[in-house]
């Protein structure tokens, strides 16, 4: 938001590239750009670019507007590899054998001593930057002929390459963030971590520091002797991990409140202090990025903030979403995908109880617990259906009987009896997991359902556990990706009905499967019509797409 332009380069010929030079003033620049308006805003030029979202957001701090088809090379690579790094320098070393120029060799390494651009001198400028539209403009060249013949042409165009601008805007409004309430939060927290620490204090007999692992590791594996097996970590200390004091949580109650203690400290240093740091001075809002090239399964992440791991689990955590709210006078409405990593599951695998179920409306939890158990559904008690749900998830995700006996903290027989019970009544899932994990062995990879590849590079390993992780990677990552195409189909549909039917509300976030609109009161009732039409319409499903809405005047309230 607050880059300013120095030069603009452009390649149309293979070796070749022009230069545009933005010496200053603003207004100089504004009036230079006006002749290039044209051609930016001409919807039948293609644009191709290097992490164009970028590009979009530099333009727009000077009114322009980027339309027609995009093409970015890091989205292409993504799609194509997308367990590689995608900059430019590697893409061009890897793709055209050569080693471009290195921006640190223009402005220095990152710190307070590097240079502004503004400071560099022309010419160098120019090498630079028309040699990353040259090797941009040649990537394009290798990556379309690949993106087609491996059948993500379209998965490229209509999904992927569209939804750069939507995250461009998106980034862009941002979202406001109600101080006075994390304020008030962040001292509730300190009191409560104080209290803790007392506590804690008081069950060891001796005063230490709680986020020492060594102290706390002594005092718990010395001093209580919790665990005669307790493992050491390369560094000769006490392994103190969550996963570890989880598993020792019933021996001695210091662990409950130790992994609380840990719980607010991380929910007070990394969401509600650090929030307000984030605010744009300008704006009054948060604008996070959205990265679109990072995670394997094709799902969005995002920092500053990281959206997707604010805590909802418990009520501390869902104070956070409360503190982001609209701006006066406008709401809040969250439209949330229902269980669609379940429906997506009984999609794919074609396994007709479990599409039944969700046809008949039933809770698909309940109805699982009744096949399990072999009760009417009316007859599932909440320790049935929560066991179920456990189950149901946990399936999606691979889960062994040693696991699921540890979650639910049941015999590792009766885990298998639940999920021997599971598989009996859903015959279709246990095969389409061996189905996947077979065409992983085949192809080396797994697909979605619009063509996004995961590849297994570990399948055939011989190590056991790393063979594992892939194999629960192929019957997951189609689902979990098939997901996340749907959800950004929604997206790329909806912003375009946004701005084709001028509606003054926009949409502003998206976490997991969920997406935050800042709405115009006037606009609530013909958009919510739209919005589930959309998210509900994105793909043709042997079930329904179902989507929760919700209203509010913060994000929890509309959660």
């Amino acid at each position: 938001l607050e880059a300013e332009l120095v030069a603009i380069a452009f390649s149309w010929e293979k070796g070749k590239g022009w230069l545009l030079h933005f010496p200053g003033p603003e207004e100089d620049t504004r009036s230079k750009l006006e002749i290039l308006r044209p051609v930016f805003e001409n919807s039948e030029i293609t644009k191709v670019g290097q992490n164009m979202k970028f590009d979009i957001q530099v333009l727009a701090n000077y009114g322009i507007g980027l339309k027609g088809k995009l093409f970015d090379t890091m989205i292409a690579h993504y799609l194509l590899e997308p367990d590689m790094r995608h900059n430019l320098n590697l893409l061009a070393e890897s793709y055209l054998s050569y080693s471009p120029v290195r921006i640190e060799s223009l402005i220095g390494e990152k710190g307070a001593s590097q240079l502004n651009m503004r400071s560099v001198p022309l010419d160098r400028i120019r090498e630079y930057a028309v040699e990353d539209a040259d090797l941009t403009y040649q990537l394009k060249q290798v990556f379309e002929p690949r993106l087609k013949a491996e059948g993500l042409s379209e998965l490229a165009s209509d999904i992927e390459m569209p939804l750069i601008a939507v995250l461009a805007e998106m980034e862009r409004t941002g979202v406001k963030l109600n101080q006075d309430d994390l304020r008030a939060t962040a001292t509730s927290l300190r009191e409560d971590i104080l209290s803790l620490e007392g506590e804690i204090h008081s069950l060891a007999g001796i005063e230490f520091n709680i986020s020492s692992p060594k102290q706390l590791g002594d005092i718990l594996f010395i001093r209580l002797k919790l665990d005669d097996n307790a493992r050491m970590t390369r560094t000769k200390q006490f392994n103190t991990s969550e996963e570890v004091l989880q598993r020792l949580s019933s021996r001695h109650p210091i662990i409950n409140k130790v992994l609380e203690y840990r719980g607010l400290k991380k929910l007070l240093s990394t969401y509600v202090e650090a929030l307000p740091q984030l605010v744009d001075r300008r704006t009054g809002r948060i604008h996070t990025s959205f990265n679109q090239a990072v995670t394997s399964t094709g799902r969005l992440s995002s920092n500053n903030p990281n959206l997707q791991n604010i805590p909802v689990r418990d009520e501390r955590g869902r104070e956070i979403r409360k503190a982001f709210v609209p701006e006066e006078g406008k709401l809040f409405l969250s439209a949330d995908y229902s269980q669609i990593e379940l429906r997506l599951m009984a999609h794919l695998s074609g396994d007709h109880n479990m599409i039944a179920d969700f046809l008949s409306g039933n809770d698909i939890h309940a109805a699982t617990a009744a096949k399990i158990y072999g009760v009417g559904i009316e007859d599932v008690s909440r320790e049935m259906r929560s066991s179920a749900k456990t189950a149901n998830f946990g399936i999606i995700y691979g889960i062994s009987s040693f696991g699921l006996s540890e979650r639910l903290t049941i015999s590792r027989k009766e885990a298998k009896d639940l999920i021997d019970g599971y598989f009996n009544s859903y015959p279709g899932v246990k095969k389409y997991m061996d189905e996947s994990i077979r065409k992983a062995r085949d192809t080396g990879y797994v697909t979605t359902m619009f063509g996004r590849r995961r590849y297994l590079r570990d399948i055939q390993s011989r190590n056991q556990v790393v063979r594992g992780n892939a194999e629960r990677n192929a019957i997951n990552a189609p689902i979990q990706g098939t997901a996340a195409d749907i959800i950004k189909i929604a997206m790329v549909r909806i912003h375009e009905r946004l701005k084709s039917e001028k509606y003054a509300s926009k949409m502003i976030l998206q976490v997991h499967d969920e997406l935050i609109f800042e709405v115009e009161p006037g606009e609530l009732d013909r958009l919510r019509e739209m919005v589930v039409n959309e998210m509900s319409g994105a793909a043709k499903l042997d079930v329904p797409l179902k989507v929760d809405v919700g209203t509010g005047s913060n994000w929890l309230e509309a959660h």
